[in-house]
């Protein structure tokens, strides 16, 4: 059984920077695709970036291009998404999500939708502060 384990959150001023965390406890399958989603108060969960465990490809959201950088540890079976110049609306659970047939999608430069993915995380939250 594969589970996903986030960490990371926290909370952090306007302008600061958080690291968030996903390890996956196995996985059997010869591909592995991971991203993150978040879901605010109120609103539905939207993808944040994506990563493609074999050659790396990677793909994000308009609303984080340049301030999210999304990384891996092969060895380690763990994503990371690294959060720079965090801004109040990026307040949300963020939650990591795992499969190994969505790739073609990340590959193909589209972020994977949330019913695309198989295996979820309990979620870590983020709140940015003004």
């Amino acid at each position: 059984l594969v589970d996903l384990v986030e960490s990371g959150g926290g909370s952090v001023q306007a302008g600061g920077s958080l690291r968030l965390s996903c390890a996956a406890s196995e996985w059997p399958y010869s591909s592995r695709c991971m991203g993150w989603f978040r879901q605010a108060s109120g609103k539905e969960r939207e993808g944040v970036a994506a990563i493609y465990s074999s050659g790396g490809s990677i793909v994000y959201a308009d609303s984080v291009k340049g301030r999210f950088t999304i990384s891996q540890d092969n060895a380690k079976r763990t994503i990371y998404l690294q959060m720079n110049r965090l801004k109040p609306e990026d307040t949300a659970m963020y939650y990591c999500a795992a499969d190994p047939y969505v790739c073609s999608a990340v590959v193909g430069g589209r972020l994977p939708r949330e019913d695309e993915y198989t295996y979820w995380g309990q979620g870590t939250q983020v709140t940015v502060s003004s």
